[in-house]
């Protein structure tokens, strides 16, 4: 009997090892990037792509498990087993022939337009992925310190952070803006020429570039078109990377995220925010930014640009809305008031964030939806089909100022659940014989909507502990190897349970 076994296998595999010997080659990207060694970056780069552990990582990150992808690309296929992973990762190498993206269109929150998305077939997602490992350390150690969107260990929750640090100490003007079809619109030649790499990985973007996509059965031409998925949120990045460095050379002052007097530039993916305390500078900087985005192929969406003021009225606004916050400035009394500075002068205000009317209006709709759709369904199963939105929803926002909302989400969803549960009722059955069959108030725990044996037992949104989120500091990356910084970052990344 043979009794020999395979040298190794997909559910065998240390994962440890082989993501601990891939970061091992990141860091010596980074570094080498960061002291200017190009010659030695490309030499890595080369090193990585070919690497076997980068190739099987580059699989496991891209390719989804358990069929969880709804959409299939160009191949058809929607799931890839154990063993077909392990293939996909032997035969990946970087030069052969690309593949077109499968165009689908999907709404966009809040929004009444679709924003089209590119599915990529296997092949070309682990590609991408694998080119992704390889560029992402070099561009870590170059890109601008206050750009938050499609970056490791960067959240929304950051950006939020830099606004709030950026006018706590005094009234700011504001543009908010959004880069019209950021990732459809940029010219191929400015992205290549300023991604600036090595003939292989050139000629690897270039043909996912200029690929094309199929829209149902017609092939278009992407002449100007960068579709979205797998690499391209990077290459957007690379796009827009410059933007605070024009800035600070426009205008002499500076950029910073401190209340010093200095203008206040965010960027997270394609959504823009700049705060100074004198309108001229916001005007001016929106000129700048249109100019400089011309040349990239790109400009400023009229309907999502607009200049507002975080205290007082300006063209009928006050405060805005950004990646689903509202931030404004409210009046308050002088002994809740705290000092400007190190001075002994109040404020005046109180800079408040908090989720905005549309994410909470778009929250409800999705718990609305769910409790539909599961008017037969059992209490437990109804638990665990919204237990996963509340925690992801009140964690997102558990860094600002949600408690009162919380606490009136909660009211209108025991609202909601009571209605489900008084459809449910028999005949014999009165109000108080219903609340008893799906509330433990009668159990001595309280309005708790909760199983009769205990099991499985309903979140609320106002047990989500609220922690103020400590923006990164801008020079800040998972391959500059400060452990101890990046370990801290983790422990209090927003949703992790102690």
């Amino acid at each position: 009997m043979n009794t020999v076994k395979p040298m190794y296998g997909w559910e065998t595999m240390n994962w440890a090892k082989v993501q601990r010997d891939v970061l091992k080659l990141q860091k010596r990207i980074y570094r080498a990037s960061k002291r200017g060694d190009v010659k030695a970056v490309r030499k890595l780069q080369r090193l990585l792509t070919n690497s076997r552990d980068a190739k099987i990582l580059a699989v496991r990150e891209v390719i989804p498990e358990n069929g969880s992808q709804k959409t299939a690309g160009v191949d058809g296929v929607k799931r890839l087993r154990n063993q077909e992973k392990l293939d996909l990762a032997n035969c990946l190498k970087l030069g052969r022939k690309t593949q077109g993206l499968r165009r689908v269109s999907i709404p966009e929150p809040g929004r009444d337009e679709k924003r089209a998305v590119g599915i990529l077939m296997m092949m070309e997602k682990a590609k991408q992925g694998l080119v992704k490992l390889a560029l992402e350390p070099e561009w870590e150690a170059r890109f601008d310190r206050n750009s938050y969107g499609f970056r490791p260990r960067r959240s929304a929750q950051d950006a939020i952070a830099a606004i709030f640090n950026g006018m706590k100490e005094d009234h700011k003007y504001v543009l908010d803006a959004h880069i019209e079809k950021c990732f459809e619109g940029i010219y191929h030649q400015k992205l290549l020429a300023k991604l600036n790499t090595y003939p292989t990985l050139r000629r690897e973007i270039k043909a996912w570039l200029k690929s094309g996509v199929m829209d149902g059965k017609e092939l278009f031409p992407t002449e100007t078109d960068t579709p979205q998925g797998g690499l391209m949120p990077l290459l957007a990045n690379i796009a827009l990377d410059g933007l605070e460095s024009l800035l600070e050379d426009k205008f002499q002052g500076g950029v910073a995220n401190c209340g010093n007097g200095k203008a206040t530039v965010v960027r997270y993916a394609d959504d823009l925010v700049v705060l100074d305390g004198e309108l001229e500078v916001i005007l001016a900087a929106k000129e700048t930014i249109e100019a400089w985005l011309m040349e990239m192929g790109l400009k400023l969406k009229d309907g999502n640009t607009r200049i507002s003021h975080t205290f007082i009225e300006h063209e009928g606004n006050i405060g805005w809305d950004f990646l689903g916050y509202n931030i404004r400035q409210y009046p308050t009394r002088e002994k809740r008031s705290r000092a400007t500075g190190n001075t002994e002068q109040k404020r005046g205000f109180q800079t408040i964030i908090k989720p905005s009317q549309g994410a909470i209006k778009r929250h409800l709709q999705k718990v609305d939806e769910i409790i539909r759709s599961h008017k037969n369904s059992s209490q437990e199963q109804l638990i665990n089909a919204l237990n996963p939105i509340i925690r992801g929803w009140s964690s997102y926002y558990s860094t600002v100022s949600s408690k009162g909302i919380f606490g009136k989400i909660d009211s209108i969803l025991f609202h909601k659940l009571r209605g489900w549960a008084f459809f449910r009722r028999n005949r014999n059955q009165n109000k108080t014989d219903v609340i008893s069959s799906y509330w433990g108030v009668n159990q001595g725990i309280g309005w708790k909507f909760i199983t009769p044996d205990h099991k499985y037992c309903l979140e609320k949104h106002s047990q989500t502990m609220l922690e103020r989120q400590v923006k990164v500091k801008g020079e800040k990356s998972p391959f500059d190897e400060d452990y101890v910084y990046g370990s801290g970052r983790l422990w209090n990344y927003p949703g992790k349970c102690h």
